[in-house]
């Protein structure tokens, strides 16, 4: 379910006119699930993807833990690929219900890094 919940999140973003540049990237242990390009703003994406019987808010499973993964391999993507002029981290939930559409929701900026600094 997850690999389908971080389709339907990279077409979320390319309805809204931004650019998938990978998925599944990884460095090591650590993976960053989207990649996307989103105007002038390079942003590194997780997906949480639910069902809606689960419950539970997807963003809340992004741990301290997570979150030093996620920047440890968003380093690692800078160093080896890239930058834009300006960086994001979003969270994406994906909820999907039985009987009823797929529900995105997405979590921009500072979710994952908190005020400190990248």
């Amino acid at each position: 379910m997850g690999a389908q919940g971080e389709r339907w999140a990279g077409r979320y973003y390319q309805r809204a006119g931004a650019y998938v540049l990978a998925s599944n990237w990884r460095f090591g242990a650590d993976e960053l699930d989207l990649v996307v390009l989103d105007g002038k703003v390079l942003v590194f994406v997780e997906v949480k993807t639910r069902t809606a019987d689960h419950g539970g808010a997807g963003h809340a499973a992004v741990d301290a833990r997570k979150k030093t993964a996620l920047r440890r391999a968003a380093k690692a993507w800078l160093r080896e690929i890239g930058g834009a002029p300006h960086l994001r981290f979003d969270i994406v939930e994906v909820l999907v219900c039985k009987h009823g559409p797929v529900r995105i929701l997405q979590h921009r900026g500072e979710p994952l890094l908190g005020p400190r600094r990248f």
